[in-house]
């Protein structure tokens, strides 16, 4: 392979992880919110409230059964809007975004119901108001599953974004979709391939060991 291809698959990296990197903060600062109100007004919890659950999990269930390539696609003009084209790096982290907010939503949804109910009884008891009892109890009872869930997530956004190269999103996917199978070089798809799975398998590495950290059991 020649130097210019090393240099290419080097820069089509930094910018995966770029992609995924900022991708992931933002869908995490809105998809952990999500997961506990999805949590705390289902039925019997402390913030019950049937109507608003219902409503908002439709919605996370419609955005979630909106297959990537397709979501893509549909909101090139909100993304145009918001970024100012619909082809890079930058442009892909908005249907990056919108597909992963859903996604952690549920994950961490699961993960708080792993908290036994005895502890969040034993805060009521105590005085705990329902903002104590997700700061104190729900999120730091759960924070190791909620660091495997997020693990998985991460997982899936790099292949989301190895796909976005099929409509110029950057990154592995868009170089091996432009030298590698429009330019008949399998040597370049190989390559981006072996990246992809190093990447993934560094992603899992560092989510397992930090769960394992954050759990006090």
């Amino acid at each position: 392979m020649s130097e210019d291809m090393v240099l290419l698959l080097g820069k089509a990296l930094g910018e995966t992880v770029y992609m995924v990197a900022v991708s992931m903060t933002i869908a995490t600062l809105l998809g952990v919110p999500l997961g506990v109100l999805l949590h705390t007004t289902a039925k019997g919890q402390i913030l019950e409230a049937a109507a608003l659950n219902k409503a908002v999990g439709a919605v996370v269930n419609a955005i979630r059964s909106i297959p990537f390539i397709i979501l893509m696609v549909a909101i090139i003009p909100l993304t145009r809007l918001l970024v100012g084209s619909a082809i890079g790096t930058t442009a892909a982290m908005v249907p990056l975004v919108i597909a992963s907010v859903p996604f952690i939503g549920r994950q961490v949804e699961t993960s708080l119901k792993e908290v036994p109910y005895g502890l969040i009884e034993a805060a009521q008891a105590m005085g705990a108001s329902p903002a104590q009892i997700i700061f104190r109890v729900l999120l730091p009872e759960s924070m190791p599953s909620i660091v495997a869930q997020l693990t998985t997530v991460i997982i899936s956004l790099v292949g989301e974004s190895a796909m976005a190269g099929a409509i110029g999103g950057g990154g592995l996917g868009d170089l091996a979709i432009r030298y590698g199978y429009q330019r008949f070089r399998p040597e370049v798809m190989l390559a981006t391939v072996v990246i992809l799975i190093i990447l993934v398998q560094l992603v899992q590495l560092a989510g397992n060991t930090l769960a394992r950290k954050l759990d006090k059991r």
